[in-house]
């Protein structure tokens, strides 16, 4: 099966949770989902066997507002966070992308599916305030056990924490 037949083949598994996608490089294609078909879509992928959950991927999209200057400034708890499920199957990547506000970060845990996912859902709940609901350990991966509730550092709006 050639790059073009493996994505298509991922394209067609996914396709009815699927809003949109996108090639973003010849060897990738990307899925737009719904948070709540996570699950769903991730089962069909591996189920199919499509390929293997490579990474999960955490990306902040704050809102802006531009001063007098005209200088942007990140507006605190304002925006979305993006989920990049990414799965290899050979030289080729799907990615199944969905969005969440900032104000409900809250999505379904996939280790009951992919046991390889925890180390990923902890790492962007940790990083990004992101909700895996039902996940197995919600313990730090990689912050202090000491790190501020609600301080997310790799969230745009993060500038450090303040010395006491």
């Amino acid at each position: 099966m050639d790059m073009e037949q493996k994505l298509q083949a991922a394209t067609d598994i996914v396709k009815e949770w699927t809003i949109s996608t996108n090639n973003p490089e010849a060897n990738r294609v990307d899925a737009v989902i719904a948070p709540e078909n996570v699950k769903k879509a991730v089962a069909a992928l591996l189920d199919a066997p499509w390929g293997y959950l490579s990474a999960i991927t955490g990306v902040d999209h704050p809102e802006y507002s531009t001063d007098e200057a005209g200088v942007k400034h990140v507006i605190p708890d304002k925006g979305t966070l993006e989920l990049l499920y990414h799965f290899s199957g050979g030289a080729v990547v799907f990615t199944l992308r969905l969005t969440l506000p900032y104000d409900h970060a809250v999505v379904d845990t996939i280790c009951d599916i992919d046991m390889a996912a925890q180390l990923y859902e902890r790492e962007a709940a940790e990083l990004f305030g992101i909700d895996f609901a039902g996940a197995p350990s919600k313990e730090h991966l990689v912050l202090p056990e000491d790190w501020p509730a609600g301080v997310y550092p790799l969230r745009k709006a993060f500038t450090g924490l303040k010395q006491s």
